[in-house]
């Protein structure tokens, strides 16, 4: 069943949303909004074809935990190689832009102005968080997500270089295990993700880790 909210902050129970995850449509892109959907596991994604905000809590999770991220051989040999410099918190409305452009043709493509204002508030906020890939300092790869938390809950990422994107979600994992960070939430798996070691875990197990 899919809810559809209205200006009171509130959602409803995510075992009542559709099978698929989707949860309710409608609301508002609020930060308070925003904070109360991910610390419920519930986040928005793309919009219906008149405009309206989806919110989505699918109760089979796809995540990586920090200490199982898997770093292949051809990856250890590139991040050994130096090619690439990485930052955090840098740019991250270069980066927000990037992981927009990249996908606004797209089918679906969710990341427009609305969006992209609502998660720059979080960031000067101290809610989100980025992560920048350069190469002779150009912007060629990043990642950001909102952060609550030991949790960071993973938006978008984008690669104009080969493999930007992975070394960027492998520097994150890193930071994240040297700073007792426990979980970084895919949202949805991919091909890419799972050969990164993401995994399903219960929401019952997802909602125990936010809220340690």
């Amino acid at each position: 069943m899919v809810f559809r909210l209205t200006h009171e902050l509130i959602f409803p129970n995510p075992y009542l949303g559709d099978t698929d995850g989707l949860l309710a449509v409608g609301g508002d892109l609020s930060i308070d909004r925003l904070l109360l959907a991910y610390s419920n596991g519930i986040f928005p994604w793309y919009a219906f074809k008149e405009g309206e905000i989806q919110w989505w809590c699918p109760l089979q999770r796809f995540v990586i935990f920090p200490d199982e991220i898997h770093v292949s051989h051809s990856m250890r040999t590139l991040l050994n190689k130096g090619t690439y410099e990485v930052t955090f918190n840098t740019a991250f409305e270069e980066v927000i832009k990037a992981c927009g452009d990249l996908r606004k043709d797209m089918e679906g493509a969710w990341l427009g102005e609305d969006m992209t204002a609502a998660y720059t508030q979080l960031f000067h906020q101290g809610f989100a968080a980025s992560v920048e890939v350069w190469k002779d300092d150009e912007l060629v790869g990043g990642l950001y997500g909102v952060t609550l938390g030991k949790c960071f809950f993973g938006e978008s990422m984008f690669s104009l270089a080969p493999s930007a994107s992975k070394v960027a979600l492998i520097e994150l994992a890193r930071f994240l295990q040297e700073h007792g960070g426990v979980m970084i939430d895919c949202q949805f798996e991919t091909p890419h993700l799972k050969s990164m070691g993401g995994r399903y875990i219960s929401y019952e197990e997802y909602m125990k880790l936010i809220r340690e």
